[in-house]
């Protein structure tokens, strides 16, 4: 007896109407490079990031926030 399969759906969401953002996507986003993420999130503490695994996301609205209140980074 074979197990059949779903085909997995892939659902596009806009980056816009994303939570969270993937390093590449918050680069585009923001206009920031991705190192410069890096750096920017490397703190244990750092309040605009979420962990999933090994995989860093940026907190879109809060990471927004953090910038309006920055004069350079």
């Amino acid at each position: 007896m074979d197990i059949i399969e779903k085909p997995v759906r892939r659902i596009d969401v806009p980056i816009a109407q994303k939570a969270n953002l993937t390093l590449h996507e918050a680069a585009a986003y923001f206009n920031i490079g991705e190192k410069k993420l890096r750096q920017l999130t490397e703190g244990d503490r750092c309040p605009f990031v979420l962990y999933c695994g090994s995989k860093r996301l940026i907190k879109r609205e809060m990471f927004q926030s953090y910038l309006e209140k920055q004069f350079s980074i």
